[in-house]
């Protein structure tokens, strides 16, 4: 069975939208997906085109949507279409729109930093070591099943979020006496949601092409395509 898949990348270029997403179009095709590759959101106002796409996997960080191309997007998950991604490519997209963030489920909100006698100014300020663990609910699920806790050190999410995702893993922010918050905060880490027909799948981690080639987080987004494309939905 022919796939069909959109990859739609931009925005912020911090995230390197085309290598990162370079890393994953030959793990779709050779598992069937015809891709195409879109440089903005414009093509999610082509009806005829989301019609005919089981999967879209989105990689832009900040930038903007107009209303005619949320509308597309939300109507295309809705009737079937899967969506995916990776922080800020997913959660950290199209600031300005609340029905974006209703759709994803989780708005990215901060990455705590080091100690600021330890920051010089650059994105290492806010690599952090931290675990992601596995949930219960994780071990059972297709996307995570088999994995184990693993740890990482760079960009750790601090997400907002609601009681309609499914969370797969999470990660723990600490107390630090040059922070203002008073207990340590979970946060989801991996979540899918399902919206009308389709599915939707978010990894947290992801800041850099060194973290999207850790093993464990690069079996969560390649079993999280799978998962989320149209026909492993319907079945």
């Amino acid at each position: 069975m022919s796939l069909s898949a959109i990859v739609v990348r931009g925005g912020w270029e911090g995230h390197r939208p085309v290598e990162a997403t370079d890393l994953f179009i030959p793990f779709l095709e050779r598992h069937g997906y015809t891709v195409r590759v879109e440089g903005s959101p414009e093509v999610y106002a082509d009806a005829e085109a989301m019609a005919g796409t089981d999967l879209i996997l989105q990689c832009v960080t900040m930038s903007e949507i107009t209303k005619e191309q949320l509308a597309g997007l939300r109507a295309a998950v809705e009737a079937g279409t899967g969506l995916t991604g990776w922080h800020g490519g997913i959660v950290d997209s199209y600031r300005a729109s609340s029905d974006y963030l209703h759709l994803v489920g989780g708005q990215f909100a901060t990455h705590p930093s080091k100690e600021p006698t330890e920051c010089g100014g650059g994105q290492e300020d806010n690599y952090l070591p931290y675990t992601v663990s596995v949930t219960p609910a994780g071990k059972e699920h297709p996307i995570t099943a088999g994995l184990d806790d693993f740890a990482l050190e760079t960009e750790q999410y601090w997400v907002l979020h609601d009681d309609l995702i499914d969370v797969l893993a999470t990660t723990t922010h600490p107390t630090r006496p040059w922070h203002p918050w008073h207990r340590p905060v979970t946060c989801p880490a991996v979540w899918t949601r399902e919206w009308g027909a389709g599915r939707i799948v978010v990894t947290t981690p992801g800041h850099s092409l060194d973290v999207l080639e850790q093993p464990a987080v690069r079996t969560i987004i390649e079993r999280g395509m799978l998962w989320a494309t149209r026909t492993a939905s319907a079945s």
